[in-house]
């Protein structure tokens, strides 16, 4: 799956892979980190920020768009744009 071609079921996917995830493990000690969720393979990368995690997937020569989370949030990034008046 390329980042083009993206889907609402892909996010679904990895949606479900991270409440899983979080039944199954301790996330406490990671409140803060990006998680970057592979919707295909069920894979968790976990870092500082989803630069690191580019890097790690980089590293192993993994090309996959992942679904990015913050851990202890339900959001990755929230953008607020301020009025002007």
């Amino acid at each position: 799956m390329s980042a083009s071609t993206w889907t609402e079921a892909a996010t679904a996917k990895a949606l479900q892979i991270w409440a899983d995830y979080q039944r199954q493990h301790d996330v406490s000690g990671l409140v803060g980190q990006t998680a970057g969720i592979d919707p295909l393979s069920g894979r968790i990368l976990f870092g500082e920020a989803a630069t690191d995690i580019g890097e790690q997937m980089e590293a192993e020569g993994i090309d996959t768009p992942l679904y990015y989370t913050r851990v202890g949030s339900d959001y990755y990034v929230r953008v607020r744009r301020s009025s002007s008046r």
